[in-house]
């Protein structure tokens, strides 16, 4: 980045905690500031004492932070303890009967999970693991729908120290095989399917096609009985899940394991090449997941958290497996997806289990905004006293429909600036105290030193001046390195700055009141006639039109500007016929040039009926890239949700 980044959109609007929920917030402000003035004044001291006050420890540690080997950062290093005791054990004096999982099928199925039932099936899940072989230190492969299941494999796995790495359920078998093979797994954990818009996703199909293009590491598969379709068995190396845990105690110790064991690996998605595996530990991982499960969400006794990702991502480990069960909450899990049988489903959900705090993606939002107020207006959401979003950063207009139609102008939004890299929320509201500005991830929490710096690392004191998006502290969540590749870790993370800011790849900027607001990837800037602008920021002045329901803006060679902006959109009505309405296009450029000025108009739109996105709902960009730059598209296009999209995008259809 040769200059910073122009900002180009400032958002006034402010929404300060209401009395009532401040009134009986965990966090109130004595609190918040008595954090940050002990994390100001003792920035190690603070986390110890977070680690000892938060986290079951089975041998106390003594040394805090050992940064002798900077950037390869060790917390609590000479402390013992165990995951899955932190999330279950300790729990089961005084929340064995209370609910720790609601289980909500896609073909509408409901199971309650106590503490005591989700310790005893972990225990005798953990057993069967042991005596298929698998010890502390072995890598295991879950490729799981979004069932209990698929946690308590998780759970059982950190019980006895091995590391799991979750591989999401939509990812193809060549997917599945290269995250295998990087690991050197010894199992895979799969299904013989999931239910997923109607269908049956057919995993054990896909896990024998990566297993059959050579997986050596591999020993075992355990299948759990999920779509009961006819698959085939391999003998000798499958083995049903009901048939592996037949027999097994419920009793399982747990094996107390050093601070920085890893608890698993997380392999990002959208690389290219080699899969880049992201190594978590175990007690700075888990410390980050429940004290922003506790400040973040305000978790407290009788909530019940939906978070709606799936464990194959990092916010289905930290807001789903991990951090809800390590604070004693009650967690929602849903396997299918948010339109079946209508787009009323999450609100259906939200209603039947008496959901408190929702967290989910923009574009979920922006997708469910599209259809209008209806269908969430029949649903009664009274129950709702949070609202949170992740993934990406959230555009005003959306930022307000979620605050007025979901939320009833009643519900604080946290809106979460994190990564897989750093395990946990690092800019977000804490609710009860910081006012919200509807697209902002507003301050950094107590204990993350984030800042945004220019070219050369110093801190931008300019208002609304762009630049890079930095962490200058080591923190207990953040990755310990990329696994298998210590040189890698380095090169991405910290190849800036003399290695002394973790550089997370995002562009920000903070505004006269010290709030975060993050302008896009690094390499999403766009640099047109000499300004650079983020794309976040043209595609939150697109959606502002009261037409347009989600949009995404790249970048593509201009032999006059140098870059020009090429928008693809999605309206709130139909498509125009054959994807061309030069009237619309004439207006929708006309008004980015009102918003944002003339510079930011882009050249070219095209409108589809959707965004390329996995099913995660992130959006896939480096594809867009691609068929604005006129190039063929030669990345994996299996993880899309649909990929018929691709033709409309196109302009073929």
């Amino acid at each position: 980045m040769s200059s910073n980044i122009d900002s180009v959109l400032i958002e006034d609007r402010l929404f300060p905690p209401t009395e009532e929920f401040a009134a009986k917030a965990r966090i109130k402000q004595a609190d918040f500031d008595a954090l940050h003035k002990r994390a100001d004044e003792d920035y190690t001291g603070f986390w110890a004492d977070q680690a000892r006050d938060m986290l079951d420890w089975h041998k106390p540690f003594s040394e805090v932070l050992d940064d002798s080997r900077a950037p390869h950062f060790k917390w609590f290093a000479d402390g013992q303890l165990n995951v899955s005791y932190n999330c279950l054990d300790r729990h089961l004096a005084d929340r064995a009967d209370k609910t720790a999982i609601i289980f909500e099928g896609e073909q509408g199925d409901v199971r309650k999970i106590s503490y005591q039932q989700l310790t005893d099936e972990v225990s005798q899940f953990a057993n069967a693991l042991k005596a298929q072989g698998i010890e502390s230190g072995d890598r295991v492969i879950i490729y799981m729908p979004m069932t209990p299941e698929a946690v308590i494999a998780m759970q059982a796995c950190a019980r006895i120290g091995a590391i799991h790495s979750v591989v999401f359920g939509g990812f193809s078998a060549e997917s599945l095989r290269d995250r295998i093979n990087d690991a050197a797994a010894k199992m895979v954990i799969t299904a013989d399917g999931g239910h997923r818009g109607g269908k049956i996703v057919e995993l054990k199909a896909a896990s024998d096609k990566a297993l059959d293009h050579g997986c050596p590491s591999i020993e075992s598969v355990i299948v759990y009985q999920r779509t009961k379709h006819d698959i085939p068995m391999q003998d000798g190396r499958d083995i049903w899940w009901h048939d592996a845990i037949k027999g097994q105690s419920t009793q399982c110790d747990p094996v107390w394991v050093d601070a920085e064991h890893p608890l698993f690996l997380l392999y990002t998605s959208g690389s290219t090449g080699k899969p880049k595996g992201i190594q978590h530990s175990s007690a700075g991982y888990l410390l980050g997941a429940i004290v922003t499960n506790k400040w973040v969400f305000d978790l407290q006794d009788d909530d019940v958290f939906w978070c709606t990702a799936d464990v194959g991502w990092i916010t289905g480990h930290t807001y789903v497996a991990y951090g809800p069960l390590a604070a004693g909450g009650t967690a929602v899990i849903y396997e299918g997806a948010p339109t079946v049988p209508d787009a009323g489903r999450f609100w259906k959900i939200c209603e039947d289990h008496k959901v408190s705090i929702f967290y989910t993606a923009p574009t979920a939002i922006r997708a469910l905004m599209k259809l209008g107020d209806d269908l969430p207006n029949q649903y009664d959401l009274s129950s709702i006293r949070l609202l949170g979003t992740v993934g990406e950063p959230i555009n005003p207009e959306a930022w307000i429909w979620y605050h007025k139609t979901i939320g009833k102008e009643r519900c604080p939004i946290v809106d979460t600036w994190w990564q897989t890299e750093t395990g946990a929320n690092m800019i977000a509201p804490i609710p009860g105290v910081v006012a919200t500005k509807p697209g902002s991830c507003t301050i950094p929490l107590p204990g993350i030193a984030a800042d945004v710096v220019d070219e050369d690392g110093n801190s931008i004191t300019e208002a609304n001046k762009g630049g890079y998006l930095v962490i200058t502290k080591p923190f207990p969540s953040m990755l310990r390195t990329v696994w298998g590749d210590e040189q890698r870790y380095v090169d991405t993370y910290w190849p800036k700055f003399g290695g002394k800011y973790y550089l997370a790849g995002d562009s920000a900027r903070k505004d006269k009141d010290g709030y975060f607001w993050i302008m896009g990837r690094i390499d999403d800037v766009l640099n047109v006639s000499g300004h650079r602008l983020g794309t976040m920021e043209v595609e939150s002045a697109l959606v502002a039109h009261e037409r347009v329901a989600e949009a995404a803006v790249v970048g593509y060679p201009h032999d006059v500007k140098g870059e020009a902006i090429f928008a693809y959109v999605v309206l709130k009505g139909k498509r125009p016929e054959g994807g061309v309405d030069e009237a619309l296009t004439q207006e929708l450029r006309n008004w980015v040039g009102e918003q944002i000025g003339p510079i930011a108009k882009p050249d070219q739109i095209r409108y589809s009926d959707n965004l390329p996105k996995t099913r995660s709902g992130k959006i896939m960009r480096r594809l867009l890239r691609n068929i604005a730059r006129g190039e063929e598209i030669t990345s994996d296009t299996s993880t899309l949700e649909n990929e018929d999209i691709l033709l409309q995008l196109q302009g073929k259809a």
